[in-house]
C-alpha cells in the first residue's frame, strides 16, 4: 500500500509500505489488553508499611497485667497504640502483566493501520529544527496544522527534543521505541520516512 507524503506546502508524492504492517484489521480487544499491560508495567508498586514485628521497640511489657485498671497490653507496638504497627500493612507488589512479543507487535500493526485509515498518520521525508527553540518548532507544526502530535523520527536530535519538551501536547520518540500508549494519546502522528521504514522492519 501507499501512504501520502506531506510537506509544509501540501502533498509531496507517496511512499510504499507493507500491507502486513499498515493494512491489517483493527483489533480493539488486543489493543486494550496491550495498553492495559503497558500501563500496569509502569506502576511502581513500591508502597510499604510496617506490621507490629517490623516497628522498632516495644520489647518490654508496658505495665503489669493486673491492678492498673487499664486494658491488658503486651507491647506498645500493637496496632491499637499510636506509633504501633499496622494490622494489615501494604506490601511492595508487582503489577506487571505478561504480553508476549507477537501480541505486542500485532497491536502496534493494528494501531498504525487504523491511524493510516483515519488519516491521522502524517508522513514526511524528514523533520528537524535548526535550534532548540520551542517557538521554531511551534511555527513548523502550525504550518502543518498540527497541535496535538507525536513526532516519530529515526533518532531524536537534541534540538528537537529540547524544543518539544515545553509543548504539553507534543512528544518526540524514536521509531524503534514507539509505544502503543503514545500512539493513542495524540490526535495525529508525524513520522519521517526513515522512521517509517524502521517501524515497518520492526513489525514485519
Amino acid at each position: 500500500m501507499e501512504l501520502a507524503l506531506t510537506n509544509s506546502s501540501g502533498s509531496a508524492g507517496s511512499v510504499e509500505v507493507s500491507d502486513a504492517a499498515f493494512g491489517v484489521v483493527f483489533n480493539e480487544s488486543l489493543i486494550h489488553q496491550v495498553v492495559t499491560a503497558y500501563l500496569a508495567g509502569a506502576r511502581a508498586g513500591t508502597r510499604a508499611q510496617k506490621n507490629r514485628a517490623a516497628v522498632r521497640g516495644g520489647g518490654a511489657k508496658p505495665y503489669r497485667q493486673k491492678g492498673t485498671g487499664r486494658a491488658r497490653a503486651g507491647t506498645i507496638r500493637s496496632p491499637l497504640w499510636r506509633g504501633g504497627g499496622r494490622a494489615f500493612p501494604a506490601s511492595p507488589q508487582r503489577h506487571e502483566q505478561k504480553v508476549n512479543r507477537k501480541m505486542y507487535r500485532a497491536a502496534l500493526r493494528s494501531i498504525f493501520s487504523e491511524l493510516a485509515r483515519q488519516e491521522r498518520l502524517v508522513v514526511m521525508e524528514s523533520f528537524s529544527v535548526d535550534a532548540p527553540k520551542t517557538r521554531g518548532l511551534e511555527s513548523q507544526l502550525k504550518a502543518l496544522d498540527l497541535t496535538d502530535v507525536l513526532i516519530v523520527v529515526e533518532q531524536p536530535e537534541d534540538n528537537l527534543s529540547l524544543a518539544a519538551r515545553n509543548l504539553h501536547r507534543v512528544d518526540v520518540q524514536a521509531g524503534a521505541a514507539v509505544d502503543p500508549v503514545s500512539l493513542l494519546r495524540h490526535e495525529k502522528v508525524l513520522v519521517t520516512v526513515p522512521a517509517l521504514k524502521q517501524i515497518e522492519e520492526r513489525l514485519s
